[in-house]
């Protein structure tokens, strides 16, 4: 008996498409404009310290309280503070910079689902792309201050740390405030990924400190920069150019 030959695969269609979308090569100068604006706006405003935590904390929670006097005891200090500009410890770190002398600062960012910018913005800006943001966020900061939060507070530490561990950016105080929060990932840290796996250096848990109230944050920063200035070095300056 003869074998049935197997049926001849259907011919693959012809692709209409273009080789390359037009609206791709525009984003392109969308992009760039992001970071131009971004650049401008933002190059006189050192020092500066970046806050991250998250945004779902209402006005009576505890974290929305501590970090809205952190974002007062920076501005006191002489510090411009940078946020995401949206609600929760965000509002909460703006609303204390702004009842302060210095800069409070919005990177805000455009999302499916409308993330409404805080009032307590004196600069703020509106971005398309995350990773237009994370570089403002980095470029100007002189420290980052990391409350409680989710995935997009845990993408902000993770994303310093990889730069500061690598040296594309500068050593800055990377302050993670409220000690109880982030017991379980520093625990996790040393035990599997330092203990366990080898696959981060003992050196590489000494960029964190852990701190719980506002004025320990101020100590912390100043603390690092007793021995040098705010302002980056010559060396610093051309890592943060390539950044």
């Amino acid at each position: 008996m003869m074998r049935q030959q197997p049926s001849r695969l259907p011919s693959p269609a012809v692709n209409t498409k273009p080789a390359l979308d037009p609206r791709e090569s525009w984003k392109v100068f969308q992009i760039m404009t992001e970071f131009v604006e971004g650049f401008e706006a933002l190059s006189n405003i050192s020092p500066s310290v970046s806050i991250f935590g998250s945004a779902r904390f209402a006005p009576d929670h505890p974290v929305y309280t501590l970090a809205e006097e952190i974002g007062r005891a920076l501005s006191e200090a002489g510090f411009a503070v940078v946020t995401g500009g949206g609600p929760g410890v965000m509002e909460a770190a703006n609303k204390g910079a702004y009842a302060g002398p210095s800069q409070s600062i919005g990177l805000n960012i455009q999302l499916p689902h409308e993330q409404p910018a805080n009032p307590y913005q004196n600069v703020a800006l509106t971005f398309r792309h995350f990773f237009a943001r994370k570089v403002m966020f980095v470029k100007h900061a002189s420290a980052y201050v990391v409350l409680p939060g989710g995935f997009g507070t845990l993408d902000e530490l993770a994303e310093i740390m990889t730069l500061v561990q690598t040296g594309k950016s500068r050593r800055i105080p990377i302050i993670l405030v409220q000690s109880q929060f982030w017991a379980g990932l520093l625990q996790w840290l040393r035990d599997i990924l330092l203990d366990g796996y080898h696959t981060i250096n003992p050196e590489d848990l000494d960029l964190l400190t852990v701190v719980d109230d506002a004025e320990s944050v101020v100590e912390a920063i100043f603390g690092h920069y007793e021995y040098c200035g705010f302002e980056p070095s010559a060396e610093e300056e051309e890592m943060l150019l390539h950044l």
